[in-house]
């Protein structure tokens, strides 16, 4: 199956768009690809700083649930990243030149839009996870009139 371009399942544009491109997605799983580079956004000297990792979590979480989104034929929708528990990362950067996987699991989706994923990154041909953490989203039916007023419906 042949993925659509990640720049068509987030709602982020331009430089914004920190993942590469889609590997694989089903139901409850998505795997991202991200090539850290000289020009990367928020690339220093040596690479990115580690603590970026919990945003190309949150971006390939956006990149499933637009891909959801499409699956159903629907628009992609604007979603929150509430926050993570325990984001660990073994290492100090992401350096320039590697490769990260970034895998997402859904691992609890409520009608109400809240949902958890176990997530990790690894680094092609790494032997392990360099990063882990459980992230919390939110992704309200009407995102203007919860952005306006707090009520999610």
């Amino acid at each position: 199956m042949t993925m659509p371009d990640v720049r068509e399942l987030v709602p982020h544009s331009g430089r914004m768009v920190l993942l590469d491109r889609v590997l694989s997605a089903d139901e409850d799983n998505l795997c991202a690809e991200v090539r850290i580079h000289a020009g990367s956004m928020l690339a220093g000297e040596e690479g990115v700083g580690a603590w970026v990792g919990i945003e190309y979590m949150a971006q390939a979480i956006a990149a499933h649930a637009g891909w959801l989104a499409l699956q159903r034929g629907e628009a992609v929708k604007v979603g929150f990243l509430l926050g993570s528990r325990k984001y660990a990362c073994g290492v100090p950067l992401f350096a320039t030149g590697s490769v990260l996987l970034v895998h997402v699991h859904r691992v609890l989706q409520g009608e109400n839009g809240l949902g958890a994923f176990d997530c990790r990154i690894d680094v092609a041909g790494g032997a392990s996870a360099v990063a882990t953490a459980t992230v919390t989203v939110f992704q309200p039916d009407n995102v203007n009139q919860f952005l306006k007023d707090g009520n999610a419906v």
